[in-house]
């Protein structure tokens, strides 16, 4: 999603089938935890991850409890610490 605010029209991408969603975090400039979940529940995607926050004192937020509110939404949350890697 890059630098992207939470829009309704992300609702149409219900009907994509994706699989990953690389969602922002950090909020400020872009979506907050909150948002990113909203938007993951608007189009559902296999995988969600956590991008976007940490690089700034003004962008802190969680990935480990992202991942755990994206689970008790009933979808797979993953998220990797850096140099980590993961064959997609």
């Amino acid at each position: 999603a890059g630098d992207t605010a939470l829009t309704y029209d992300m609702k149409l991408l219900k009907d994509c089938s994706i699989d990953y969603a690389f969602l922002p975090i950090g909020g400020n400039f872009t979506m907050d935890v909150e948002d990113a979940l909203k938007a993951a529940e608007m189009f559902r995607p296999k995988v969600v991850m956590p991008v976007h926050y940490n690089t700034f004192e003004v962008i802190e937020a969680s990935p480990e409890e992202f991942v755990k509110k994206v689970k008790d939404r009933g979808m797979e949350g993953l998220y990797l610490k850096p140099g980590e890697e993961k064959e997609l």
